[in-house]
């Protein structure tokens, strides 16, 4: 008999929907839930129920108004030609005022759309903020992945927002375009003497590719002992078992020492969350205490003193 390899076969749940917690929560703004076997090879085959609630609904419709308004204005550079719309789609740019308007209102057409689209931008991203923390609080739950979002607010808050105040305009704000925004991050790096000589965005990559590393070490490990178990991760941590002895003895065997069940998620959480915070401080640093990362790392012994 063949052994069960879920590497290759994933299980599916297909009861009936679980629509959760009903005590002591409010589930009259829930939709319905219903069940899709295809979404089953990524993920639970359930969709819903879900709830937005007043700051979930003002995220939304802010999310929407930033995007329509990035939109309209692609329609415009386009010439309200549906062509050409879509044959430049990807090198259209809504850019930010330029350097003259200071920390100014602009004109529309010259950096106006860029500071009212930024302005939806901001309420949509603090408004779901606040729905991902009361949720967890409603059902009881720690506020963990409301202050790893908050991480990652800080990193896109100092691109837009931080360090255009500290530099005393909104023309070092990052453009809205694919292109564009590629552009803008070559030559960030440019305009302060290559970004690789940060010590700061060093320690982000680091931890973009410990954190890559980390999630892929787990999650091989738990697919590897889910034949005894090792799914079930919260009864492993409250009462180990054989999956969490075996995993546990590999790494040991492997690399000498091992995280718990508990404590590598520790390890994922605090590694991801480092991609963000320390790479805000190195964007935010640059130019308002560090001009060029380059004479910097020179003065400081790790980087080349060419004659």
């Amino acid at each position: 008999m063949a052994e069960y390899q879920n590497f290759f076969n994933q299980v599916q749940v297909a009861g009936a929907p679980e629509m959760g917690l009903k005590e002591d929560v409010d589930t009259y703004e829930r939709t319905p839930a219903g069940m899709l076997s295809i979404l089953g090879w990524m993920g639970n085959a359930q969709i819903g129920p879900i709830y937005l609630g007043i700051a979930g609904t003002v995220s939304l419709v802010f999310g929407a108004a930033w995007f329509f308004t990035i939109g309209v204005w692609y329609w415009y550079q386009a010439g309200f030609d549906p062509f050409i719309f879509m044959r430049d789609l990807f090198f259209f740019s809504l850019e930010p005022p330029p350097a003259e308007y200071g920390l100014a209102l602009a004109p529309l057409k010259q950096g106006g759309v860029w500071q009212i689209a930024s302005l939806f931008m901001a309420i949509s991203v603090i408004a779901w903020w606040v729905r991902v923390y009361t949720r967890a609080d409603q059902l009881g739950m720690g506020k963990h992945m409301a202050w790893a979002f908050l991480s990652a607010i800080w990193l896109w808050s100092v691109l837009g927002f931080w360090r255009p105040i500290l530099m005393g305009s909104w023309s070092v704000g990052v453009p809205y375009g694919i292109f564009s925004h590629l552009d803008w991050t070559n030559q960030f790096s440019l305009d302060h003497g290559n970004l690789f000589y940060n010590p700061f965005h060093g320690l982000s990559i680091a931890a973009l590719y410990g954190s890559a590393l980390l999630f892929a070490m787990h999650g091989a490990t738990i697919l590897a002992v889910t034949r005894f178990g090792g799914e079930r991760e919260l009864e492993q941590i409250a009462d180990r078992g054989t999956a969490s002895e075996r995993a546990a003895l590999f790494w040991r065997w492997t690399m000498g020492f091992n995280a718990t069940m508990e404590g590598i998620h520790r390890w994922a959480i605090w590694m991801a969350v480092m991609v963000t915070l320390t790479g805000g401080i190195g964007i935010l640093l640059s130019g308002t205490v560090v001009d060029n990362w380059y004479v910097w790392a020179q003065v400081h012994g790790y980087a080349p003193v060419t004659p």
